[in-house]
Order: C-alpha cells, then sequence, then structure tokens
C-alpha cells in the first residue's frame, strides 16, 4: 500500500498544511492504508445531476462515466493530481473488490450495531446515509450468497426483512461526501486497522442484522 500506519499523521496533518482539500485526504486514506479503489462521482444540487444529463435517474448517486477510478495503493500526491481533474467530485467506493455491503434500514441498522458490539463480535466500517440506509461492510461474495444465508438461518422470506447485499457492479457513496443533494454520508464505526482490510464474514453479523430488521416496524 502507499502509505504506512506511521503516515496516518502525514495524511490528516499535512494535507490541511498544503491546502488539500477533505475529499483528497479521505481518498488517500481509503487507497493507501485501506486498500481500496475510488471513483469519482456525481454531485447534485437543487434536483439537477452534475453529470449534465437531464434524464439522470440518479442524481448525485453514481460514478461519473468519464472518470477513470483511482486505484487502490494511490499515494497521497497521486490522489491530489488524479482528483484536481475533477474538483467537487464525490467520494464513492465500488463494491465486490475489497468488500460486499449489508444495506438494512436506519433504525434497524443502528439497533443492530449495538447489539453487536456488545456481543464483542468483529465489526467492519458502518456508513449511514441521508437516505436512511445503513451499509454494513462483510466479506466479498456476501451478496451472490446472501439469500442462500437467509435460508440456512431458517428466514423463508429475505424480501421481507428490507435486507439486501450489494455487490459488484454497484457504488457506495464514502463520507465525507453529500449523495444526491440529501445531505453528507457519515460513518456509525469508521474504518479500523483490523478490519477496513479483512471486513468479518456475513455469517457473523447475519443472524442479529436478520433478527433486528424482523423485529423493526416498518
Amino acid at each position: 500500500m502507499g502509505f504506512t500506519i506511521g503516515g496516518i499523521r502525514e495524511i490528516r496533518t499535512g494535507s490541511r498544511r498544503r491546502g488539500r482539500s477533505s475529499e483528497c485526504t479521505s481518498v488517500a486514506e481509503f487507497t493507501g492504508l485501506w486498500g481500496w479503489d475510488v471513483v469519482p462521482g456525481a454531485r447534485a444540487a437543487a434536483g439537477a445531476c452534475s453529470c449534465g444529463r437531464a434524464d439522470c435517474l440518479a442524481p448525485g448517486a453514481h460514478p461519473l462515466g468519464f472518470a477513470p477510478p483511482v486505484r487502490a495503493g494511490a499515494t497521497l500526491d497521486e490522489v491530489t493530481r488524479a482528483w484536481s481533474e475533477f474538483p467537487g467530485a464525490a467520494v464513492m467506493l465500488p463494491v465486490g473488490r475489497a468488500f460486499d455491503v449489508i444495506e438494512v434500514a436506519e433504525s434497524a441498522g443502528r439497533r443492530a450495531l449495538v447489539r453487536l458490539e456488545r456481543m464483542g463480535l468483529p465489526l467492519g466500517p458502518v456508513i449511514t446515509t441521508p437516505e436512511g440506509r445503513v451499509h454494513f461492510f462483510v466479506a466479498p461474495g456476501t451478496a451472490a450468497c446472501l439469500t442462500e444465508l437467509l435460508y440456512r438461518m431458517g428466514w423463508d422470506d429475505p424480501a421481507s426483512l428490507d435486507l439486501r447485499g450489494l455487490g459488484p457492479g454497484t457504488y457506495i457513496t464514502a463520507p465525507p461526501s453529500d449523495r444526491g443533494g440529501l445531505g453528507p454520508v457519515r460513518w456509525l464505526r469508521p474504518p479500523a486497522l483490523d478490519t477496513a482490510t479483512k471486513p468479518p464474514a456475513a455469517r457473523l453479523l447475519l443472524g442479529t442484522l436478520a433478527y433486528v430488521a424482523h423485529r423493526s416496524p416498518a
């Protein structure tokens, strides 16, 4: 990777000293510390998407099709040069390579997170979105087998849980970016050295997530 653990301080303080944007700082952490690819994304204002398409189906919530990804391992200087080509872009993470995502309603996600932390289970990063959803980072491959995993746990109707897996071909907006003009995306549990590069297996979290989702009001 592009940074040592000791380089975290340089990322967070050196970026301010040299006038780098908070987006560049975040992207450099994602690529250099956690080994994630990052893609510049569109933003929305007054319902219009910065991609310029009047018929855009996801204003401010999709990658810029003409922007190349910033690959895992990129250094702060490399990120700064790449991001300068797309000033103001949202920070988006492609799902499916370094991690998959289990998405649940925010009320259920917050309650499940409290339970999981009390149980002492390993947890990866967790994000809350302004649309009222929570994203749990889990091991790659989860989305493809999520229905089967739930079925094995006794959940015959996964659709009723308002719980779904996000895998290859999908993107999530990462903090500190705004999503769809609705407000910023925030960490409920920020990346940490012990889990960000190796997110937990879904089976460790799924039972609690499904139970709390089932018990939560629609």
